[in-house]
């Protein structure tokens, strides 16, 4: 039979020990996620916070996602809104006012990035996908001029991904780069030219590892794992892509993009304490980083557009030793716990389900330590 023992003081000074190392963040990640409070080390401090440039007061930009500058001032659109105002490209001033916007001719699905041509074309990346249960994505092209952009669908070779960042490379060709989660993002390409009564392959073009730092961000390390946007330089020497922490600036000295992620090492220039940065883009002359973050849920918020040097103070990471070049379209196959999957914007909800079941655990566990076996 068993003996029900005494839970003693020992146990229970060790039990406090365990609840407070839970609810302090002691113990590793993988045990306890606790978004906006930053592990230990995670503070930066010393690090200098953008410039603000403007801000935009537009009650349609509360979800943005994708920012491009041009020589007016900027390009922007929101994070696939459910409000059809919202589900426009919006074209600001340098003052952050919005002069005009462009409808699209039928309902995006999630929008998530722009990019801009050399000969100003925009692209819209259409490309988000929490449930990753979408059979195509796509891209949205305005020409210079055009009253409504063009559609072409893509289809992955493996299965579907969430994205939000989008590069084009020396020839044009858009270039997508998985969300990520696990440490790593993956890179898509089209293999033919797009045309918008077809649906386009896409083949996998290699991996790039995301630099660990210690950049606060509302939502700690889990912020720091994952690619929320991408931009690339007026002369193209160089690209960056950027997470909810920071900005990795890779040199791209022979136009060759794919390889300049997936071989070069980044500068980092830290975005510290953005509210849900997603965006980033070069300004016109190159010099500076410009981002902006939504603030959906956030009434008093506005977004802003903020201003950084361009790798002026940046650190350099360590070099990328699991990064791979250019590879065949079956060898890079993305981690299976990328992060943007079902429910991959519930983390709260996610979290808070860890720590439950590491409670229950704990429980279980002392339950064990105080019962007798005869």
């Amino acid at each position: 039979m068993r003996v029900r023992g005494r839970l003693t003081g020992g146990r229970r000074a060790r039990a406090a020990a365990v609840l407070a190392a839970l609810l302090a963040g002691a113990l590793p990640p993988a045990v306890v996620l606790v978004p906006g409070a930053a592990t230990a080390g995670a503070a930066t401090a010393g690090v200098a916070v953008g410039t603000p440039v403007c801000q935009v007061r537009d009650d349609r930009l509360r979800e943005l996602s994708g920012m491009v500058a041009t020589d007016d001032g900027y390009v922007v659109i929101n994070d696939g809104a459910d409000d059809e105002a919202r589900r426009r490209i919006f074209f600001l001033d340098q003052r952050c006012a919005v002069v005009r916007t462009v409808s699209f001719p039928s309902r995006p699905r999630d929008t998530e990035d722009l990019a801009i041509g050399r000969d100003g074309t925009i692209w819209v990346a259409d490309i988000g996908d929490n449930d990753r249960s979408r059979q195509t994505v796509g891209v949205w092209r305005l020409a210079p001029g055009a009253k409504q952009p063009v559609l072409h669908r893509m289809t992955y070779p493996d299965r579907p991904h969430d994205a939000e960042a989008l590069l084009l490379d020396a020839s044009g060709r858009p270039l997508i780069i998985t969300k990520g989660g696990s440490g790593s993002v993956f890179l898509y390409a089209p293999t033919t030219a797009l045309r918008p009564d077809a649906t386009t392959p896409l083949a996998a073009l290699g991996q790039v590892t995301v630099p660990m730092t210690t950049t606060s961000n509302p939502f700690s390390f889990l912020g720091r794992a994952v690619i929320t946007g991408a931009a690339s330089a007026p002369d193209g020497r160089r690209v960056a892509l950027r997470s909810y922490a920071d900005a990795f600036e890779y040199d791209v000295p022979d136009g060759d993009v794919v390889r300049a992620l997936t071989t070069g090492t980044p500068r980092i220039t830290p975005l510290p304490d953005e509210p849900q940065g997603e965006s980033i883009t070069y300004s016109r002359d190159g010099r500076s980083l410009l981002t902006v973050s939504e603030s959906a849920g956030q009434p008093s918020n506005r977004p802003t557009i903020l201003r950084y040097p361009a790798t002026a103070t940046g650190a350099t990471a360590a070099p990328p030793t699991e990064s791979v070049g250019p590879v065949a379209p079956t060898a890079a196959r993305p981690a299976a716990n990328e992060v943007g999957g079902a429910g991959g914007r519930n983390w709260p909800l996610a979290i808070g389900a860890g720590v439950l079941l590491v409670l229950l655990g704990l429980a279980g566990v002392l339950r064990w330590r105080h019962t007798a076996r005869p």
